[in-house]
């Protein structure tokens, strides 16, 4: 097999956050196929670098008395510590604001206007007046345009994919302030990404770049109409690089973040000798990407349009993931599951992750979930009592005679691991770590069997059988060294230990073909225990500690008032969902809400979240009325009580039948957040609410 020289790169962290363990599932990922392609002797170079423009940073660094330099530099720090602390092992971690960057950046700009691709026309921008600055799309939420789903971010929608600026949204709103933004008129650089309409078509359906669901997605959603032209630059204020030619307009971090990737490459070959050419220009150089499915757009049409137009190598896979649920259920640290790098790293080890990540990780879009009950049992089963076990319990018996001279006759265990070498590599090149995890752990489970009927325990108290004990722990060592061997990229520390305990470390793939003989062994150490559910406990105890801090901090500043600091009541609800436009008195009034009494409740057959309500609003009259609020309520549980409705919203057929109205509710994120209003004591069936 020849030697490839590969470039790995993941997602820039933005630095204006902590790492979590839904950032960790992409840069474990990663990791584990860039240390399986050294095991396997290739060259490989793992950049990444902090992602740092944008409004965001400036606006933090402006609430925080401190320069953004200063806020970047220790978002660095952190970022690099929690890395390291689950052992990504980068060869270089760079920043976006960086010398390199600022200097790529200028180079390809001028190659994309040599082009002609770059045009400027006068767009209408949202501005919010309060904070005087133009929004970012991450600064605005509204109604999707196209679909009409409430609460869309300012770029596209979550529910059916449309993308758009944020003055095409329905009702906008500034989630800085809380402001209904105005639309102003302002000069923007423009890339028109149709002139590459033709290469991209061809790169994204005809290359083996992506994978077919993102090609068909590419196809369905953007390549079968004229491409947009890419808005490139932002007006003052914004914490970024000057455009060179256009004084007083700043590139848009998703034309500087990606450029990242090369300004990284650049500082580790300054720093070791090399050329960037080598790594970015270079025919023989292959060059992979990892993302989340939340950024396809950006790496897989306007990154490849840049890189063709600026000369340089494409993308030769763009490896994208899905998403992180914990226990079912978005990450929440109200209920402690939206968990730190840092806190996680306090109370439990990390190559527990890295193997529940790997045992649930396949070469596709899914998400996947991290069911805490589900992660303990899975390692202790898995890593400790299946594989760390072999090791544990023969160890001690091969000092200090050390392993066999010659090989003791297995029944083919060694031989049939080592033939299932080569599909185990192809799971992990091919990123379906799941697959691999299940193969490993099916020799696994051929090699425990063998010393469970050979019983070295045993064989220990009679001296006529020295030698077949010797025999049997170096087959038992040998066994757990294989699996040590093919689990060496998701588990490197367990790797590291294995080769100290052997006086042999673990370097290479082909180790797994050859058993270790007649050598020494060294007094076996711990190398993994199993996990306490206590310090599972601890952990998210922890992280929603965090969480009332948060809220203690924000009192502490004057975010919450005095008196809401005393109910502990977060202003989280309005920044999630700021205030509408105000009404008048007449608008209100036209709103007629009832006391009503549910005088029926039952499930609906065919539908995830209805139930359908008989409100009766005293006498004969009586309003069918379907609500969304079947995660939170029994049916049994709501016959009798009172609550308020809508007595005059307009009758809406439905296909489950026609809906007359509408009971009121408080919500937060999660589905079971649903809380329905009800009157106080002595509230009769048609009291008008006032």
């Amino acid at each position: 097999m020849n030697p490839r020289k590969i470039l790995v790169t993941a997602a820039l962290p933005y630095a204006n956050g902590p790492i979590h363990l839904g950032h960790l599932v992409e840069y474990i990922q990663t990791d584990i196929w860039a240390r399986f392609q050294r095991l396997r002797g290739h060259e490989v170079l793992f950049v990444c670098a902090d992602d740092t423009h944008g409004t965001a940073i400036m606006l933090r660094a402006q609430k925080e008395g401190r320069s953004e330099e200063e806020v970047i530099a220790e978002s660095s720090e952190a970022h690099q510590r929690d890395f390291a602390g689950f052992g990504v092992s980068f060869d270089n971690y760079g920043s976006t604001h960086s010398d390199e960057n600022r200097r790529l950046c200028g180079e390809i700009w001028q190659k994309i206007r040599d082009a002609g691709l770059v045009k400027e026309k006068q767009v209408e921008q949202l501005f919010d007046t309060e904070k005087e600055t133009f929004l970012a799309d991450r600064f605005v939420t509204g109604t999707c345009p196209k679909c009409g789903t409430p609460d869309q971010p300012g770029d596209n929608c979550s529910k059916c994919g449309e993308t758009y600026s944020p003055v095409e949204l329905i009702d906008p709103l500034s989630t800085i302030s809380g402001t209904k933004p105005e639309v102003r008129i302002a000069n923007h650089l423009f890339i028109e990404l149709e002139q590459l309409h033709g290469f991209l078509n061809e790169w994204t359906q005809d290359s083996d770049s992506l994978q077919s669901e993102v090609a068909n997605y590419l196809k369905g959603q953007f390549l079968g109409d004229e491409l947009r032209d890419w808005d490139i630059s932002r007006p003052a204020q914004y914490f970024g690089f000057e455009i060179p030619d256009s004084p007083g307009d700043y590139w848009y971090v998703w034309f500087d973040a990606p450029i990242g990737y090369m300004a990284s490459t650049q500082q580790w070959c300054d720093a070791n000798g090399s050329q960037i050419d080598d790594w970015w220009k270079n025919p023989e150089c292959e060059i992979h990407h990892f993302i989340g499915k939340d950024i396809i757009y950006f790496h897989t049409l306007f990154w490849p349009g840049m890189l063709k137009t600026a000369g340089y190598s494409l993308p030769t896979k763009v490896r994208i993931h899905g998403f992180l649920t914990v226990d079912g259920e978005k990450m929440s640290k109200s209920k402690g599951t939206f968990i730190k790098a840092e806190t996680y790293l306090k109370h439990l080890d990390p190559s527990a992750l890295r193997y529940f990540y790997a045992s649930k990780l396949g070469p596709n879009l899914d998400d996947i979930d991290l069911s805490l009950d589900e992660f303990q049992a899975k390692v202790d089963t898995d890593l400790v009592n299946k594989v760390v076990n072999l090791a544990s319990r023969c160890a001690k018996f091969l000092q200090p005679t050390g392993l066999s001279t010659e090989w003791p006759d297995d029944g083919g265990l060694f031989e049939q691991a080592a033939n299932s070498a080569d599909e185990i590599a192809q799971a992990y090149e091919d990123c379906d770590y799941n697959k691999a995890m299940r193969l490993i752990l099916a020799a696994a489970d051929r090699a425990n069997p063998f010393i469970e009927n050979a019983a070295p325990w045993v064989l220990k108290k009679d001296e006529s059988k020295a030698q077949e004990l010797q025999d049997v722990c170096t087959i038992a060592i040998n066994l757990f060294r294989q699996l040590a061997i093919f689990l060496a990229p998701v588990l490197p520390d367990l790797a590291e230990k294995t080769g100290d305990l052997l006086g042999d470390p673990i370097t290479s793939w082909d180790q797994a073909q050859t058993p270790l003989l007649g050598t020494p062994i060294n007094k076996f150490k711990h190398m993994m225990k199993r996990i306490d559910p206590k310090d599972i406990a601890k952990m998210t105890d922890e992280t929603k500690a965090e969480h009332e801090a948060e809220h203690e901090a924000e009192a502490a500043s004057g975010a919450l008032s005095e008196l809401a600091a005393k109910y502990n009541d977060s202003p989280q609800h309005l920044i999630d969902k700021p205030l509408s436009e105000e009404c008048t008195f007449e608008d209100f009034i036209k709103v007629d809400l009832r006391v009503a009494r549910v005088l029926q409740a039952s499930h609906v057959e065919g539908a995830d979240k209805l139930l359908q309500l008989t409100l009766g609003l005293g006498g004969d009259e009586q309003r069918n009325v379907f609500a969304g609020i079947k995660s939170a309520y029994d049916p049994a549980d709501l016959e009798g009580r009172l609550v308020v409705m809508v007595a005059n919203l307009k009758p809406r057929k439905m296909r489950f039948g026609m809906s007359e109205g509408m009971v009121c509710a408080a919500g937060g994120p999660e589905a079971t957040e649903i809380y329905l209003l009800d009157p106080d004591d002595g509230a009769q069936p048609g009291q008008r609410v006032t």
